[in-house]
This record gives C-alpha cells, sequence and structure tokens, in this order.
C-alpha cells in the first residue's frame, strides 16, 4: 500500500513540477517593438501575448524625452531624425539569435506618415532573408503602414514584408490574436 502511495505522491509532484517550471519551445516568431510613450508597448505585449511569441523592445541608446519628441518644434531630436532619411538612432540592446526567427512582427508608432528612423536602425541590424516581417503601428491619426512596409522592404533585401495594420490602444486581445495568426 505504502509503496503505492509513494508512487502516486512521486508522479503527483512531477505533474506540479511539470506545471511550475516554464516549458521553452523553439518559437519562431518574434514581436520587436520601439514605444516613444508606452502606446506601443501595450499593443506589442498584447500581441505578444496573443500569438504565443518572444517579445523584444527595441530601446535607443539615448530615450527620447517629451522634448525630444515635440514635434511641432522642427529643431527637435525627433523632426531632426525623421527630416533625415539616413538618420539612424543608435540602438542600446541586440537580439542575441534572430536565426531562430520566421515571422517578426515590427511594431512602432507612426511619425510623420512613416515608421521612426530608430526602426530603421533596426531592420538594417539584421539578416531578414527568407523571414515575414509584419509591421503593425499604433497612430491618432495615420490610417496605414503602407509607406513603412515599403520602407522595410527598401531595408530588408529578402525578406516577406507584409503590409501590416495600425492599431488603436485599445485593441482586444482577441482581435490580434485573430489577426497575427492571420499573417502566419
Amino acid at each position: 500500500m505504502y509503496k503505492s502511495i509513494s508512487i502516486a505522491v512521486i508522479i503527483l509532484i512531477g505533474i506540479l513540477l511539470l506545471l511550475l517550471i516554464p516549458f521553452k519551445t523553439n518559437n519562431d516568431k518574434l514581436v520587436a517593438y520601439f514605444s516613444a510613450t508606452g502606446n506601443t508597448r501595450a499593443v506589442a505585449e498584447s500581441l505578444a501575448m496573443a500569438i504565443n511569441a518572444d517579445i523584444f523592445e527595441i530601446t535607443p541608446e539615448t530615450l527620447y524625452t517629451s522634448d525630444d519628441l515635440n514635434w511641432r518644434n522642427d529643431k527637435s531630436r525627433s523632426s531632426v531624425e525623421m527630416e533625415n532619411r539616413n538618420s539612424r538612432p543608435v540602438i542600446a540592446n541586440k537580439i542575441t539569435d534572430m536565426s531562430k526567427y520566421k515571422y517578426i512582427f515590427i511594431g512602432f508608432p507612426i511619425w510623420w506618415g512613416r515608421e521612426p528612423s530608430i526602426i530603421d536602425t533596426f531592420v538594417e541590424s539584421y539578416d531578414f532573408a527568407g523571414k515575414t516581417i509584419i509591421p503593425f503601428a499604433t497612430s491618432g491619426s495615420t490610417p496605414s503602414t503602407d509607406e513603412a512596409a515599403t520602407d522595410i522592404r527598401a531595408l530588408a533585401p529578402g525578406a516577406n514584408v507584409l503590409i501590416g495594420k495600425r492599431f488603436p490602444n485599445d485593441v482586444s486581445i482577441s482581435e490580434l490574436k485573430t489577426w497575427g495568426n492571420g499573417q502566419m
């Protein structure tokens, strides 16, 4: 009797350990995002959760201040960067193994009708040949990601760059799951 109870306890402990220890899979999906004010971060986190993807924040070496983001000031950092198509803000962090990802969702706020220059830096930092890039954006007024997709396509030779989508800040996880899974 004690032997069967001991075996049952061992099995139960094994099951509990499997439930408590995160199960690591070879995930081929990544949500990489840049967020200056937190809006894109919220959408990116929800998308990553909805499609069970790894997540990576594209962090500028020098963080943006509210003065840097003042689009009404022609001399603000964001205005200067967006005026110069060759501007490449330095990124503080890197993905250690991009090769394991097949689908890369790249999120950003729309600035001046397109992706922020730091996204261009990110795309030029990796080899995306044979991968699918799906842009997604947050914006209060720009209706689409068409220009960003065109720009990213030019910066990522050999990648399949989809048009992507702009989302409101309050997008539901259900909508993100349906959209995200439909892109793969």
